[in-house]
């Protein structure tokens, strides 16, 4: 996965969805099996307070989704899409290539490791003791965290300088994950996807009609283009390739 491609999922995980942090989670909707699962699964969880979060969650629509700190760069690369329907979100398990470690080793793996912050790149992993999280850009980052926010969110890396309205992190360290592409062009800040996606939504809103682009999302799942799922969510490039080889044959 690119960076730019990985900044992206990490910034739509943490403002398109709602989350909640859930310990040993990499993602899935807290819907069904899957709340009494997390609620059981580990000592954090099993807390009072936690599995009451857990549970109220699961009376939520759209489904809020759980991740922990690293379980968020997991899923993420394990190929999570926000699909309700499947257990993890659309994760799969330790695939890609990408195995189930934890934090601490996450940046033991990571390249060109370093305290100096000046030279940190788009989607490095950004890394203290026991918490990691995602270098968006601009001197912020997407985490999973238990504070503030209780979920996936973006926060500033104080390591750089804090920003107005948003809350602070200082991190220990940032590295490179092996597991992501960063030789590309330059990768999109957080601004300027915010202000791609605002522009982007209003035009939509400008188009005639409520249910603008139905009966083609209509005909393309008769054609066994596309399963109909995320019918507002912005594609991927995988899934518009997939959509193309598809129409193509």
């Amino acid at each position: 996965m690119t960076a730019q491609e990985f900044v992206r999922r990490a910034v739509s995980a943490a403002t398109d969805y709602k989350t909640l942090y859930v310990s040993g989670g990499f993602g899935a909707p807290l819907v069904g099996r899957n709340v009494e699962r997390y609620c059981t699964n580990n000592a954090y969880n099993r807390a009072q307070a936690r599995q009451a979060l857990i549970r109220a969650a699961g009376d939520q629509s759209p489904p809020v989704y759980g991740w922990d700190c690293v379980g968020l760069i997991k899923g993420l690369l394990w190929g999570w899409t926000g699909d309700p329907s499947k257990t993890y979100g659309g994760a799969r398990y330790a695939s890609n290539g990408v195995p189930d470690i934890g934090e601490d080793e996450m940046i033991r793996r990571c390249a060109g490791v370093s305290a100096d912050f000046s030279g940190i790149r788009p989607g490095a992993a950004v890394w203290m003791p026991g918490h990691i999280g995602i270098y968006i850009g601009d001197g912020l980052a997407v985490e999973s965290s238990p504070k503030w926010a209780n979920g996936a969110q973006i926060t500033a890396v104080a390591n750089i300088g804090k920003r107005a309205g948003y809350n602070a992190r200082t991190w220990k360290k940032w590295g490179l994950l092996p597991y992501v592409d960063y030789e590309e062009d330059e990768t999109m800040t957080y601004e300027q996807w915010k202000e791609h996606m605002e522009r982007y939504r209003k035009e939509l809103g400008e188009l005639p009609g409520p249910a603008w682009g139905a009966d083609e999302m209509t005909r393309a799942v008769e054609a066994g283009i596309t399963d109909g799922s995320r019918p507002e969510a912005l594609a991927t490039r995988q899934e518009v390739v997939s959509m193309i080889v598809r129409a193509a044959g």
